[in-house]
């Protein structure tokens, strides 16, 4: 993944929304993306997620009823939510953020099928 450049999109705002388990960012080219915390855990770019390389990655299963409790600013590049689950590890720049908006129905969709081949739910045991 490519760091921020001079054509990186920029968040103007972010909001947490409590009730619907939403985190909105809106960014400066307009785009406006509500992204559900529970596909923010299981898409966290930490390593304890995401590995350290190609098929690495580590399916998180039973977070449905996942909330973040705070976020963090780091720098001026990305925020830094610590889950419900503990989970604080996994920093999430501007472009990853936008990059996880823009294929959010896709990744969703692979998330899902994951699930389902491993015989996991998104239910916490």
């Amino acid at each position: 993944m490519a760091g921020l450049n001079k054509n990186t999109p920029i968040p103007t705002e972010i909001k947490l929304h409590q009730t619907s388990r939403l985190l909105e960012v809106a960014f400066n080219d307009g785009r406006v993306f509500q992204l559900p915390y529970e596909f923010l855990r299981v898409y966290s770019p930490s390593a304890e997620v995401r590995g350290h390389g190609p098929g690495q990655e580590v399916l998180q299963a039973g977070k449905q009823d996942i909330h973040i409790a705070s976020i963090e600013p780091v720098g001026n590049y990305a925020i830094q939510p610590t889950f419900s689950d503990g989970h604080n590890t996994g920093i999430y720049s501007w472009d990853y953020l936008y990059e996880i908006g823009q294929d959010q129905a896709e990744l969703w969709a692979r998330y899902l099928q994951r699930l389902a081949d491993a015989g996991a739910s998104r239910q916490a045991l």
